[in-house]
């Protein structure tokens, strides 16, 4: 029998102390690496195919996670993970602070910025990634056991909501802090380095206060038998019935979101100027003002991207994931046709922007609840724990597949083209739900 050790004191203290804000971290060092850095980079001057395909290699932490989820399971608490990884996040956003290069102005505006220059950045990044990859392992399975499982169940949508308000922190409100930096300042690398200074502020308030409200709670810690507890959660994941076509699913659901996700915020901040690239015309972005952005996409989107979730999650426990499944994979894709109109129309009335942007993010809210569910429903069982982590690791692969090629068709073919590609892509969608619609229970996710 394997020997274990136990933490010793068990809690009392209420999750609201401690839901809200382990789930608002969760999603700060996420939405920094994944989104913030896109618009970092575009505003310093990086071209497309080069900021599309590094900031994609930062997805990578979240693939390769489930090598070592099981780690996390069997090694000291997730509790001691959590701290660990939330001071360790806060300590490399300072020293990004204090590395950032300074292009020049001219090289930034002729959008030639070689990625080459940010090689410290990236790293730093990089390690950013996987320590927040690591926080997400230690959060979800802390979170199942720090309290009943039919309090899980009352806090499910608490820490959806708070990791939604920390998109908004990082997509509004740190973009939105850069831009006006920028407007004060006139100075583009200075105004990103106030920004990443501030995240490394507020993620450092939140392990200290975490020191103290993160309850101790009973878990066994296998002191032996780690490596055959990270063979047998690869093998029985990897042997659960209907694993080719849930693979297949994880990977192709979203699609045309992968190749959207890393150019819609370039195109929002791109000259409205025609651009002559091989003797080929194509058409500029809308030259938004950084500030701009952050309240239209990371604001207002991004809170039209948080009701399409709460109203995605009522729909399913009124219908079930089985018959939710073709509207939410209807709205995920369909939305997508106001980027198809922006780049051909070019509005300039910031009204109009917004709708559009808000329309298309309550949709991706709306249709990523499906996917979500589905990955609940796959990973249920023994080792749920893992098998969770193992299929967000194929969700992050699922983004960065498309976010590779993204920049270089861009470039090859201009925004609008680009678009209607992304759009086109739905067909994948369409297929492995209309399969995989056969492998859901009916009641499964129905109140």
């Amino acid at each position: 029998m394997e020997n274990t050790i136990e933490t010793a004191t068990t809690h009392t203290k209420s999750p609201w102390l401690w839901v809200p804000t382990l789930y608002f971290a969760e999603g700060v060092p996420y939405v920094l690496v994944n989104n913030v850095s896109v618009m970092m980079f575009a505003k310093m001057g990086v071209p497309n195919d080069q900021l599309a395909f590094f900031t994609t290699l930062l997805y990578f932490p979240w693939f390769l996670k489930g090598l070592w989820s099981p780690i996390v399971d069997v090694v000291k608490t997730k509790r001691w993970w959590i701290l660990l990884m939330q001071i360790l996040m806060a300590a490399l956003c300072v020293l990004m602070v204090f590395t950032l290069p300074h292009p020049d102005t001219a090289l930034i505006a002729s959008k030639q910025t070689p990625v080459s220059l940010f090689w410290l950045t990236l790293v730093l990044f990089i390690i950013t990634a996987f320590a927040s990859a690591t926080h997400d392992i230690a959060a979800d399975g802390y979170y199942m056991l720090a309290h009943s499982s039919d309090s899980q169940a009352r806090f499910i949508g608490i820490r959806s909501t708070f990791y939604r308000i920390a998109t908004i922190f990082g997509q509004g409100g740190l973009v939105f802090v850069a831009g006006r930096m920028e407007r004060s300042t006139g100075n583009i690398p200075f105004s990103w380095q106030v920004t990443l200074a501030v995240a490394a502020v507020i993620l450092f308030l939140i392990s200290m206060y975490h020191l103290f409200a993160l309850p101790k709670v009973e878990e066994k810690i296998p002191v032996s038998g780690t490596q055959l507890s990270i063979t047998k959660a690869f093998s029985t994941f990897f042997t659960k019935p209907g694993i080719g076509l849930a693979i297949l699913f994880m990977l192709l659901y979203r699609l045309p979101e992968g190749l959207l996700v890393k150019l819609s915020m370039p195109f929002l901040v791109d000259s409205t100027q025609t651009v002559v690239r091989d003797g080929q015309i194509f058409g500029g972005g809308l030259g938004l003002d950084t500030d701009i952005v952050g309240v239209l996409y990371g604001i207002f989107g991004v809170s039209f991207l948080l009701l399409g979730g709460i109203l995605g999650g009522l729909y399913i426990s009124r219908f079930g994931l089985k018959r939710s499944l073709w509207p939410m994979a209807a709205l995920l894709t369909l939305p997508n046709l106001v980027y198809v109109y922006m780049s051909a129309a070019l509005p300039t009335n910031l009204w109009l922007i917004g709708a559009a942007i808000s329309l298309e993010q309550f949709g991706y809210g709306f249709g990523f609840t499906a996917y979500m569910m589905y990955m609940m429903f796959f990973a249920d069982g023994e080792y749920k724990t893992s098998h969770y982590a193992i299929c967000t690791a194929f969700m992050a692969l699922s983004m960065m597949i498309p976010g590779f090629v993204a920049g270089k068709i861009e470039l090859a073919v201009g925004y609008n083209a680009f678009f209607w590609i992304a759009i086109a892509c739905s067909v994948t969608t369409i297929i492995v739900t209309y399969f995989v619609r056969r492998q859901v229970d009916s009641g499964y996710g129905k109140k």
